[in-house]
């Protein structure tokens, strides 16, 4: 017997009516489910990765792609600077001192990450400048005690242009009145917005402001900025071994790595979580081929009575229940893919139509649904998909495979 004849038929038993209506529901549950399953997994992980890109877009615009420095300090920073710039993948670099305290003003009080920087170095490894929203990090003079801080932070303690605030350090010092943490006035010229975690933690100073805060003679090492960001780390590994052990050096996977490995994580587990509904489409197929079985199974006695083997009686509902899943994957991955692609544009217009705003803009960062369809994303969740309908037929054809024709017609 030709070896299309188990398609033909298979094929055939997807579009008969049924005389048991029950089991035309199962298969189309079924269908639907796979395809409402790798339509939510398209979108969401496009979702997933749309967030990743922003955050990796406007975090490293801010973060420098590198840092080396040197315990207790770094003395001697612009001989280094000028060994360290030499290397062609460097683009610039910049001296640092960072430390941490708490900015206190009539409003309330904040902890906060203090940068001390040189405002004209510092503009060619970081963005800042160019996201300021008032003021100008060049009004960062030496011994004027000046601060720019972020958007977040700035409207937390309610503060404006030029309003002083003071910055307690975790240090503490002895004086013959008793035991006081050190504290210095600074003025606010300036305001910075990224979108990032940075607006409401970040505070940066005048480098001469921060030797004088912190007590230190020198800088703490330096930042870099590399031509490409994705290969800092074999950067940073070149410069570790011209330098020798006595400097450390870090790229921005190591200090920002941590952030984006829960996101990463966070994609995996939805990923898992969102396949079970593709796992419960594939179960579905699993009942509607076995009740389908039992259905037919004074067709399946003819038809071995006709020539046709155990294998190929295998085949039919093998092909009968991919079919089904194949139909179901297509219909979610189209669905899918023009979802990620328009979810945007159309949750703008939900926004609108409704007269709210799902992402405020005071309260998150990332004020719009971003999405970023990857297609290896799409391949992957297809290929699950189609592997576990075929998984699904196998139980339920070797059950029809293994009817006895002449069983099956004794009542008949």
């Amino acid at each position: 017997m030709p070896r299309i004849v188990p398609l033909y038929i298979g094929l055939r038993y997807t579009r008969a009516k049924r005389r048991n209506q029950f089991i035309s529901f199962v298969s189309a549950f079924s269908l639907v489910g796979m395809a409402l399953g790798v339509m939510a997994l398209i979108a969401v992980l496009s979702v997933m990765n749309g967030f990743d890109r922003e955050m990796k877009a406007r975090i490293l615009s801010v973060v420098p792609h590198g840092f080396i420095d040197r315990e207790p300090e770094l003395d001697d920073w612009q001989a280094l600077a000028a060994q360290v710039d030499q290397h062609p993948e460097v683009m610039a670099s910049a001296p640092y001192i960072e430390g941490f305290g708490l900015v206190t003003h009539a409003r309330g009080v904040e902890g906060v990450q203090i940068l001390g920087v040189e405002p004209e170095a510092q503009a060619r490894v970081s963005v800042v400048e160019e996201r300021m929203t008032l003021g100008s990090t060049d009004e960062l003079v030496a011994g004027e005690f000046r601060i720019v801080m972020g958007r977040l932070l700035a409207r937390q303690l309610g503060l404006a242009l030029g309003d002083k605030v003071r910055v307690t350090l975790p240090d503490i010092r002895v004086t013959p009145a008793g035991i006081f943490p050190r504290v210095r006035r600074f003025t606010l010229v300036g305001v910075f917005e990224v979108g990032a975690q940075m607006d409401q933690s970040l505070a940066m100073i005048h480098l001469d402001d921060a030797r004088r805060l912190f007590r230190v003679e020198g800088v703490q090492g330096l930042q870099l900025q590399v031509s490409d960001i994705y290969r800092a780390a074999p950067v940073l590994s070149e410069l570790a071994s011209q330098l020798g052990p006595d400097y450390r050096v870090r790229d921005w996977s190591q200090t920002q790595g941590s952030l984006f490995q829960a996101v990463k994580m966070e994609k995996l587990v939805i990923a898992v979580l969102l396949g079970i509904i593709i796992a419960v489409a594939a179960f579905n197929i699993v009942s509607s081929l076995v009740l389908m079985v039992a259905d037919k199974r004074s067709d399946i006695a003819v038809l071995r009575t006709l020539g046709m083997s155990a294998r190929q009686i295998m085949a039919v509902f093998v092909v009968q229940g991919s079919a089904v899943g194949i139909a179901g994957t297509a219909i979610g991955a189209v669905l899918g893919c023009l979802l990620a692609l328009n979810i945007g544009a159309l949750v703008a217009s939900i926004e609108s139509l409704l007269g709210l705003r799902i992402f405020d803009p005071a309260v998150y960062f990332i004020s719009h649904l971003p999405s970023e369809l990857m297609w290896q994303d799409v391949a992957s969740i297809c290929g699950v998909a189609l592997l576990l309908s075929f998984l699904a037929t196998l139980y339920p054809a070797w059950r029809a495979a293994k009817i006895e024709p002449a069983e099956a017609l004794r009542y008949e």
